[in-house]
């Protein structure tokens, strides 16, 4: 082993096939080979249950992680985290790691930071600045949450690493003509009161169309909403589905839908593009950036029913029009998010941190310079 060289990285998120984001990027790292290249070992340091089951994790995943510090010395902690309760879970893990010298990749996930800052007092925000500047490096998923940290948190250094996103393998499943997908939080930032009144405008013309909500959230409410316009029998709830469960549903879709009012890079719409469904999403975070309107996917401003209702409708009636948008956003997903495209981010990250890979053979990287990534 090369002389300052650290031996081992712990990776530490949600457990395997649980719902969110978290899951699905660890399940794409692990399937991709990322496990095979670096001397990984994944600690699971949250669940989905309720307070005392998260606590439970937690203190397991601290005894694991302090026990592996104590018999090896000096590791690397790769720490996933999404805002308010999971960031609070693992700051701990953030502040261990730089007080024993062992340096902390911090990802985050999903779109919701900045309200969560905005939403806390000063000296929490003093307390989540001093946090990220104690990582590392800070890995997000968009140039906007890039320069967001960069204007909070001015010691942060923070890099823009987009999620993986892998295409299906094996042949393409008969999609189910009229099968409107919405994969995510059931809340009103994420759209799914406008996808219903999407779906109740095109209904008349579509009788036999399906809207399967799939994710946690206040299914309730949408129930509610959806009964109170009239279409509770097209509506169809999964709960928050896994990594597989989330792959049946694409194979299957006729179009995804997710007019977000706020988001980042949602690893569920990758995953659309590149299963080649049409996508309809708003052009929030970096969103936009993914998606060519008209080209490779719809986007559609967040609130505006009508032109979302139309969209649907476009899609919906035009299924050479979906087959073409549905290829072009796997192509594109394939250029620009392809697992081979986004990982060599990651390992020269590690690589930064002084960690050998795994094998002697496995492919070399470039350092990344964190000062200058800042």
């Amino acid at each position: 082993m090369a002389n300052g060289s650290i031996p081992r990285i712990l990776m530490l998120g949600a457990a395997p096939e649980t719902r969110g984001e978290i899951a699905a990027v660890v399940d794409a790292y692990r399937a991709s080979g990322l496990f095979a290249r670096w001397p990984l070992h994944y600690v699971v340091s949250d669940s989905e249950g309720g307070v005392l089951e998260r606590a439970r994790q937690g203190l397991t995943a601290a005894r694991e992680v302090l026990g592996t510090m104590a018999s090896i010395g000096r590791i690397a902690l790769h720490v996933h985290a999404e805002a308010y309760g999971s960031f609070w879970r693992h700051a701990g893990f953030v502040l261990a790691g730089a007080a024993a010298r062992c340096p902390v990749l911090l990802q985050l996930h999903g779109g919701d930071f900045e309200r969560f800052y905005d939403d806390s007092s000063a000296e929490t925000r003093r307390i989540i600045c001093f946090v990220l500047e104690r990582a590392a490096c800070v890995v997000v998923a968009c140039e906007s949450q890039r320069s967001w940290i960069a204007s909070v948190a001015r010691n942060a250094r923070a890099v823009c690493v987009p999620n993986p996103a892998i295409a299906p393998s094996g042949p393409q499943q008969d999609r189910r003509e009229n099968l409107v997908l919405f994969l995510d939080r059931l809340t009103g930032a994420k759209g799914v009161f406008d996808v219903l009144g999407a779906v109740a405008a095109v209904r008349d013309s579509v009788p036999d169309l399906t809207l399967v909500c799939a994710g946690g959230g206040d299914r309730a409410a949408v129930a509610r909403v959806a009964e109170k316009l009239g279409i509770a029998d097209a509506v169809k709830f999964t709960g928050a589905v896994g990594p597989s469960g989330k792959r049946a549903l694409l194979e299957s879709a006729a179009v995804f839908v997710l007019p977000s009012y706020r988001d980042a890079l949602p690893i569920s719409l990758l995953e659309a593009m590149a299963a080649g469904v049409p996508v309809i999403a708003s052009p929030v975070g970096a969103i936009s950036d993914a998606i060519v309107d008209g080209v490779s996917g719809f986007l559609v401003a967040p609130g505006d029913l009508g032109t979302l209702s139309r969209t649907l409708h476009k899609v919906l009636f035009d299924p050479a029009l979906a087959a073409r948008i549905g290829a072009a956003a796997r192509e594109s997903a394939r250029r620009r998010y392809a697992p081979e495209k986004v990982l060599p981010r990651i390992e020269e990250l590690y690589a930064s941190l002084a960690v050998q890979p795994a094998r002697a053979a496995a492919p070399p990287v470039r350092g990344i310079d964190l000062k200058k990534a800042a």
